[in-house]
C-alpha cells in the first residue's frame, strides 16, 4: 500500500509539488500560530512567586502647612509615626501581617535597581536586578518562599538580622548557565562594586516574577532591610482569610479616630485585585488582540486548506469510481486519499522542522517568555500543528469523498 502511494505521488509530481509547498508554508505559519500562543499560556502560568490574595494597599497622606492640624516635626518624629501607624495596624484581629517598602509591592512600575558581585569572585549580576527595599515582613504580605522550603517567617528573620537574599536565578539568568544562588547561601556579596562594603546572602528565594507577562527566568530581584522611612513609603497589609468580607469600609470607618496620628492620615485603600487588573490592563489588552488575530489566521487557514483538498478529491471523481468499479469499498476508497494526503504531510513536515527551528532560534516568539530555543517547546508545538494539519486535510478530503462515492461508478465514468 506505502510503495503504491509512494509512486502515485511521484507519478502526479507536479501537482503534489505545488500542494507541498503549500503545506510547508502552512505547517510553518500554523506553528508560528501555535508557538505564539504557548508563550503568552507558558508564562502566564508560570508560578508567581508571590501570592495577593487578601492583600491591600494603603496610601498614606500627609497634612500640608495649610491644615489647622499640621504640626511640624522633625525627620524621625515622621518616621515614627510611620511606624505608629503600622503597629496599630498590626494589633487589629483581622490583620495578618503589614509591611513597609520602597519600589518593591507587585504590579508597581516604580523600581529601584542594583547589582552585586561575589566577594573573592568575578561571578557578578549587573544590569536588571531590582532591588526591594523592604521592613522584614514585607515578604509575610505577600509570601515569598525560599529556594530551599524557607518559609515567609523564616526569610523574615534573616532580614531581620540585615542579610540580603536573592532570587535564584540571579546568576543563571546573567550567564545563561546553571548557577543557582542556593549554592551561595553564607558567602559575602559587594554591593553594587563597592569593594569596600558587602552583604551575606541569608538565603535564596524562589523567583519572584515582574507582572503575569514577564518570564520568571528573566525577573531577578535582591531583597534588602530598609529602617529608615520616608513619607512616600508603601504600606501593605495581608488579612486574615476568614475575616476579609468588607475590609475596606471597615478600616475607613475607623481610619480618624484610631490610625490619624500627627500628620498621617489614610487617604486610599486600594485591594491588590484591582491593582493587579489596573496595572496589566494593556497587557489584557494585547494578548487580547493577539488571540483574535491568531483566530482570523486560523479561520483563513483552514478554509484555504480544505478548499484545495475539497478542490483536488473533487477532481478525481472518475478515480475513485475506477477503484470502485474493481471492487473497492467506500472505507477503502476513503483510506486510500486520505492516506495520500497523510503520507505528503509527513513527507515535508521534517523541513517545516528545520525552518521552525531556526525561527525558535531567531527569538521570534521570545519577547514573550525570554529563551532562545526549547525543544520541549519546538516539537510540542510542530506536533500540535501537525494534528491540526491533519484534521484539516481529513475534513478536506471526507466530505467530498463521501459525495463522490455514492454516484453510481457507470454513471461517473461515462460522464468522464
Amino acid at each position: 500500500m506505502n510503495k503504491k502511494l509512494l509512486a502515485q505521488i511521484k507519478n502526479e509530481w507536479r501537482t503534489n509539488l505545488w500542494l507541498g509547498i503549500e503545506l510547508l508554508l502552512v505547517s510553518v505559519v500554523m506553528w508560528w500560530i501555535i508557538d505564539n500562543l504557548y508563550c503568552i499560556g507558558a508564562t502566564y502560568f508560570e508560578p508567581r512567586g508571590f501570592n495577593v490574595d487578601h492583600c491591600y494597599l494603603i496610601e498614606m497622606g500627609h497634612l500640608t502647612e495649610k491644615s489647622p492640624d499640621f504640626q511640624e516635626k522633625p525627620y524621625q518624629e515622621k518616621m515614627d509615626d510611620i511606624l505608629e501607624l503600622v503597629n496599630r495596624l498590626r494589633q487589629r484581629p483581622e490583620i495578618e501581617a503589614v509591611s513597609l517598602s520602597q519600589n518593591s509591592y507587585p504590579y508597581n512600575g516604580s523600581n529601584s535597581w542594583t547589582s552585586i558581585r561575589l566577594v573573592g569572585d568575578t561571578l557578578e549580576a549587573g544590569g536588571i536586578l531590582i532591588l526591594r527595599n523592604v521592613s522584614p515582613d514585607f515578604v509575610k504580605v505577600f509570601r515569598y518562599e525560599g529556594a530551599n522550603g524557607e518559609t515567609p517567617e523564616q526569610l523574615a528573620e534573616m532580614l531581620e538580622r540585615g542579610e540580603m537574599i536573592a532570587s535564584d536565578n540571579v546568576f543563571t539568568y546573567a550567564y545563561k548557565r546553571p548557577l543557582p544562588m542556593t549554592n551561595y547561601v553564607g558567602r559575602r556579596f559587594y554591593w553594587q562594586n563597592d569593594t569596600t562594603f558587602s552583604l551575606q546572602l541569608g538565603a535564596s528565594m524562589k523567583v519572584v516574577r515582574y507582572s503575569d507577562f514577564q518570564a520568571a527566568r528573566t525577573s531577578r530581584s535582591i531583597l534588602l532591610k530598609r529602617t529608615m522611612w520616608a513619607e512616600d513609603a508603601e504600606l501593605c497589609v495581608r488579612v486574615r482569610a476568614d475575616q476579609d468580607v468588607d475590609f475596606i469600609e471597615r478600616l475607613k470607618a475607623d481610619s480618624e479616630k484610631q490610625l490619624r496620628i500627627g500628620n498621617i492620615y489614610i487617604s486610599n485603600i486600594r485591594s491588590f485585585k484591582d491593582i493587579r487588573r489596573n496595572y496589566q490592563q494593556f497587557q489584557y489588552n494585547g494578548v487580547r488582540d493577539a488571540i483574535t488575530m491568531v483566530i482570523f489566521l486560523l479561520v483563513n487557514i483552514f478554509l484555504g486548506l480544505l478548499g484545495t483538498f475539497w478542490f483536488r478529491t473533487q477532481q478525481r471523481k472518475s478515480e475513485i469510481a475506477l477503484h470502485k468499479a474493481h471492487g473497492a469499498t467506500n472505507s477503502m476508497v476513503f483510506t486510500r486519499l486520505l492516506s495520500e494526503g497523510w503520507l505528503l504531510l509527513l513527507i515535508i513536515t521534517p523541513l517545516a522542522l528545520i525552518i521552525d527551528f531556526n525561527l525558535a532560534y531567531a527569538e521570534l516568539n521570545a519577547r514573550l517568555n525570554g529563551v532562545y530555543l526549547e525543544w520541549d517547546r519546538l516539537l510540542i508545538c510542530g506536533a500540535i500543528s501537525f494534528g491540526l494539519i491533519a484534521l484539516m486535510i481529513a475534513i478536506g478530503i471526507g466530505i467530498p469523498a463521501q459525495k463522490a462515492m455514492k454516484i453510481d461508478p457507470a454513471d461517473a465514468l461515462h460522464n468522464e
